[in-house]
């Protein structure tokens, strides 16, 4: 088999039985068409071997190294992600006897901290689609109802813009303040939403049939969000309700889907909640991604450790009878007492 063909059946391979997202889907056939574009462009160098053993490591090296040229780590981490699952299938289905991708190192990637929006600037956010403002045309206030919800959705349930998009009416319990989500991987999961996301939920689905195709009337019986077609709701349509209303509400031009769900993250780590529910109510297979939250909560961590560590408040008690007998001492310029009270 061609290495073309061999690629067609690996997507097969990820959409019926690894049941990989789309996005996941698209990204992975987008790596391995580059792939064999450039492994292809080398063939006239070694004439009369089969496809799959043109595909070796050194050829893999002298790809990777050509992209380093131009794209950032992250995007070459996944790219090698992408060809070691690829690599990897081959072997185990028999097209190819060594997997030339299990020599391969991944770059040292720098994980950025979360954008994320203070309790203030989200509630900016959330609130300014205002249909009250929308003058007397129906349609304009069902919008603003739709985009006021959506934003609610995303900051209460915390939601990938995929999830929220993909919401049927089906799986909606306002009774019950719970949505019923599938996740990465398939993976349905139960989450809470508060008693502002139900209200904003409940003013929409009035209007909801406001949306209605103009001429044909159409609508989508399932979703639970449309677009003023009457079809389900696109994540391109969704980013630029954030980016729309992240610029009028707080000012920020670089706020985006994602960005919200950061946001119920770091407000629910911020209030108390335990890092295994937050995991949960995200849908996060691993603790790892949902510990990188604890990173833009300091103050948070610094509570955690005085309530909890055993050393920690006998330091405390010793301090305040040390500071009882002397003049407190000022902190030096620019040091953060939170700090000096760590050490």
């Amino acid at each position: 088999m061609q290495l073309n063909e061999l690629k067609d059946a690996f997507v097969t391979h990820l959409e019926a039985e690894k049941h990989a997202s789309p996005n996941t889907v698209s990204a992975y056939g987008r790596d391995l068409d580059a792939l064999i574009a450039f492994v292809d462009e080398r063939a006239s160098e070694r004439p009369g071997r089969r496809a799959t053993q043109r595909l070796d490591v050194y050829v893999l090296r002298a790809w990777l190294g050509d992209l380093a040229r131009t794209c950032k780590p992250s995007s070459v981490a996944r790219k090698i992600a992408s060809v070691r699952a690829f690599c990897r299938w081959m072997k185990q289905k028999g097209h190819s006897d060594v997997n030339p991708a299990a020599e391969l190192a991944s770059p040292k990637v720098r994980r950025e901290l979360p954008t994320f929006l203070s309790a203030e600037d989200a509630a900016l956010v959330i609130e300014s689609p205002d249909p009250d403002n929308t003058g007397a045309r129906r349609a304009e206030e069902a919008v603003a109802l739709r985009d006021r919800a959506f934003l609610e959705l995303l900051y209460a349930a915390g939601l990938r813009v995929s999830e929220a998009c993909g919401l049927d009416l089906a799986n909606l319990s306002l009774s019950e303040r719970t949505v019923r989500v599938m996740g990465k991987g398939r993976k349905e999961r139960i989450v809470p939403i508060g008693s502002k996301a139900e209200e904003a939920l409940a003013e929409w689905l009035a209007v909801r049939s406001e949306l209605a195709h103009a001429r044909t009337l159409f609508i989508d019986p399932h979703a639970v969000f449309v677009s003023t077609r009457g079809r389900r709701l696109g994540p391109r349509a969704a980013q630029l309700i954030v980016r729309r209303y992240g610029l009028v509400g707080a000012g920020r031009a670089d706020l985006h889907p994602h960005a919200m769900r950061h946001t119920c993250a770091t407000h629910l780590l911020d209030g108390g909640a335990d890092l295994r529910a937050i995991q949960e109510m995200l849908g996060h297979s691993s603790l790892s991604t949902t510990q990188r939250y604890t990173h833009v909560s300091v103050a948070h961590l610094l509570s955690v450790y005085d309530a909890a560590h055993p050393l920690a408040s006998k330091r405390s008690q010793a301090d305040a009878r040390a500071g009882a007998a002397r003049p407190p001492l000022r902190p030096a310029a620019g040091a953060d007492p939170r700090k000096e009270r760590m050490r």
